[in-house]
């Protein structure tokens, strides 16, 4: 059974970081990409970073790129989302998901089947 678990969220005031985390168990993605989406009371699910199998190639939404950094760890199975200079409107659920997408790189919602359960973050003005 296919598990993404996030931890790392929580309350932060406006300006400071997070580091979110998602461990992977009971398949490899190695050879996938991995990617953050997240979302917002009353709003859809929004694309937010993703990172290809090597990890040599990212992207990013325009409204967190220079400030958020996705990596991956191939050896805990592991990706991260670190988050710098955050904003009021940074706040949602933030979920990690698994692509089918192989050896390249997506920021469609379609190409995830794979997703955790979701961690808060909250950032006060």
């Amino acid at each position: 059974q296919v598990q993404l678990v996030e931890s790392g969220g929580g309350l932060v005031q406006a300006g400071g970081s997070l580091r979110l985390s998602c461990a992977a168990s009971g398949r490899t993605f190695s050879n996938y990409a991995m990617g953050w989406f997240r979302q917002a009371p009353g709003k859809e699910r929004e694309f937010v970073a993703a990172i290809n199998w090597s990890g040599g190639s990212t992207t990013y939404a325009d409204s967190v790129r220079d400030r958020f950094t996705i990596s991956r760890d191939h050896a805990k199975n592991t990706v991260y989302l670190q988050m710098n200079s955050l904003k009021p409107e940074d706040t949602a659920v933030y979920y990690c998901a698994g692509s089918t997408v192989r050896y390249g790189i997506s920021p469609l919602l379609g190409s995830y089947n794979y997703w955790g359960q979701g961690t808060q973050v909250t950032v006060s003005s």
